[in-house]
């Protein structure tokens, strides 16, 4: 089976084609750059969708990138790198002569408003409240396909939360501050803080993209939340993580100081959180490699 990736030279990419090849299947990347094994966004748009069975977009501007400051310009990059790259997948797919059977978009849980009360899970309503919960509506409305077309290609949203792996993402940057005892809670600690291990996204993106067996797809997308089944809290995971590196986690980091590190409209994705519950993602029966903070962090930090 051919599998096309959208920004798959990132953290994620990486783990999923690795997943892929494991398995048998071939894969090719769009990417900016031409090579071996890719495709660019110009060539995607200019010549069409390759042959493929499967598509995912992971392409997307590093949320949490400490090297950009919080300005306009780098909002306009989080929209379009996201937006944009749907958008020219899901045109590919909507005019090929044999789309593929199976469309992936992976997108976030930032569209579920922050609360230590409130559960969400997939079936939740939700209507945007802020810049991210804006981004992830206009990035997963971009990847709709037209209605005679959705009857014979699967769509599929995958909503992670923040992704834990040892090379890349959240942990590249928190290793080295609580390796040297400086790691502590963001804010009051008690927010909600939905994880997932890097290999479990991989696999549950690996899952959505087989075909359906004898059903015909819906023309609405399924959307699975790709977290782990444990509810933790930022204050949870700070200790859980310390006491793996056998590290001191007792310098907490105020809301404000986030504030003014990221800009307060990005720094409520670590002050603030929500309560993501895995429902579908249970019920279609996938088997967590790593479900609690012990055996991801464990992993990550052996």
């Amino acid at each position: 089976m051919r599998i096309l990736i959208g920004g798959g030279s990132g953290f994620v990419g990486r783990e999923l084609t690795r997943l892929l090849r494991d398995k048998g299947h071939e894969v090719t990347l769009i990417s900016r750059q031409p090579g071996p094994g890719k495709i660019t966004w110009g060539e995607l748009e200019s010549q069409g969708l390759p042959p493929c069975e499967g598509a995912v977009n992971l392409a997307g501007e590093n949320l949490i990138n400490p090297l950009r400051w919080w300005n306009e310009s780098y909002k306009k990059d989080l929209f379009s790198s996201r937006v944009d790259t749907t958008k020219a997948l899901s045109q590919a797919i909507a005019a090929s002569s044999s789309p593929p059977h199976s469309w992936v978009l992976v997108s976030g849980v930032a569209c579920y408003k922050p609360s230590l009360t409130a559960q969400y899970t997939e079936d939740s309503e939700w209507t945007p409240f802020d810049l991210l919960s804006r981004l992830v509506k206009e990035w997963e409305a971009a990847a709709l396909l037209p209605e005679n077309v959705a009857k014979t290609t699967k769509q599929v949203i995958i909503r992670p939360g923040a992704v834990l792996g040892r090379d890349g993402g959240a942990m590249k940057q928190m290793l080295l501050p609580f390796w040297l005892g400086l790691g502590g809670t963001l804010g009051s600690g008690r927010q909600p803080f939905p994880w997932i291990h890097v290999s479990d996204l991989a696999g549950i993106i690996v899952r959505a993209l087989e075909p359906l067996a004898d059903t015909p797809p819906s023309s609405s997308p399924q959307v699975f939340n790709g977290v782990a089944p444990a509810l933790n809290t930022n204050y949870e995971f700070t200790k859980e993580l310390g006491r793996v590196l056998r590290r001191p986690t007792i310098l907490p980091v105020p809301g404000f100081v986030m504030n003014a590190l990221l800009g307060s409209e990005r720094a409520v994705i670590l002050t603030q959180g929500q309560k993501v519950i895995p429902k579908r993602t249970l019920e279609s029966g996938f088997q967590y490699n790593y479900p609690d903070l012990t055996s991801a962090l464990k992993e990550i930090v052996n």
